[in-house]
C-alpha cells in the first residue's frame, strides 16, 4: 500500500489557500496511485490562528464536501485536521475522506496539548478505526501519539496503520526524530506523521514529517521546507514484529 504526506506552511486563516493545496497535492498522489494522502493538525483554518472559534467547520461544510469531491477525481482518500464546530462545542479533529467522496471517519483528539487548546477544543472521548486498501486505520493527532497506551489500545483492536496529523513544533525535535519511529517499532504499526514547517504566529514548526514502517523504519523523512513524500508500506515481519504486550509483565 502507498501512502502519500503533505508538509507545508500553515495556511494561516485562508481556507482557498488550504483548499487549493490540499486538491493540489490530491492531485499528486492520486497520480502515482497513493492509497491516502495525511494533512497536517487544523489544516483548515490553521493551528495556530487567532479567531479559530469563529472558523470552525461543521462535518457538513461546503469546504469538506468541496475536499471530498477532490479526493474522489484524485482517486487517493484524504486524512485532514479541522476545528470542528459541533453545536457550542469546538473540537480539535481529523476528518478521513475515501477515494469515492465518502467519510470513513471523524476522529477528535483525544490528548489536548497545553492551556491553549485545553481552553479552545472539548477533548474527544473515542478511538475511530476504519478499513482502507485491506487495512485497519485508526486517526490520531499530535500530542496523542506520544502516548504509549494509545498506541497498544489500537494495536490490540487489529490496527495496522494509524494517519496522524500534527502540528508539532520547537523545542520539541525529539518527537519526529525519536517518538514516532519508537511507537511504530514498540506496537508494530506504520505511522503517517504530516506536520507544518515555517513559523506561524510565536510557533516555527520543526517539520520532520515523516512515513514510518511497522518495525520502525523510516521510509520517507521530509526537513523543514514544503514537501509531498510517498512510500509504499512493507508487509509486516512476524520475526521483526515487537513482542512487547504480549511479554509485559506486571509489577
Amino acid at each position: 500500500m502507498r501512502i502519500a504526506v503533505w508538509q507545508g506552511p500553515s495556511p494561516a486563516s485562508d481556507l482557498e489557500t488550504g483548499l487549493s493545496q490540499a486538491t493540489a497535492a490530491l492531485a499528486a498522489a492520486g497520480r502515482v496511485n497513493a492509497s491516502v494522502l495525511v494533512l497536517p493538525e487544523i489544516w483548515l483554518p490553521g493551528y495556530n490562528q487567532p479567531d479559530i472559534p469563529s472558523r470552525g467547520l461543521a462535518a457538513d461544510a461546503p469546504e469538506l464536501a468541496r475536499l471530498a469531491a477532490a479526493a474522489r477525481d484524485a482517486g487517493c482518500a484524504l486524512a485532514i485536521g479541522y476545528a470542528e464546530r459541533d453545536g457550542e462545542a469546538l473540537y480539535n479533529s481529523a476528518l478521513c475522506i475515501g477515494p469515492d467522496g465518502t467519510i470513513l471517519a471523524n476522529y477528535r483528539k483525544i490528548q489536548l496539548y497545553g492551556p491553549r487548546e485545553q481552553a479552545l477544543y472539548t477533548p474527544g472521548t473515542g478511538y475511530v478505526t476504519f478499513d482502507l486498501a485491506g487495512h485497519t486505520f485508526a486517526l490520531l493527532i499530535c500530542y496523542d501519539i506520544e502516548f504509549a497506551p494509545h498506541i497498544n489500545a489500537l494495536a490490540a483492536q487489529g490496527v495496522s496503520v494509524i494517519l496522524c496529523p500534527t502540528a508539532n513544533m520547537h523545542p520539541f525535535t525529539h518527537v519526529p526524530r525519536v517518538t514516532v519511529p519508537a511507537m511504530a517499532a514498540n506496537h508494530g504499526i506504520a505511522i503517517a506523521y504530516a506536520n507544518y514547517c515555517g513559523s506561524e504566529g510565536d510557533l516555527t514548526y520543526t517539520g520532520g514529517s515523516q512515513i514510518t514502517g511497522p518495525h520502525g523504519e523510516t521510509l520517507a523523512l521530509a526537513g523543514e521546507h514544503p514537501a509531498l513524500l510517498i512510500a509504499d508500506l512493507p508487509p509486516r515481519d512476524p520475526a521483526r514484529l515487537s513482542t512487547q504486550s504480549a511479554d509485559f509483565r506486571t509489577m
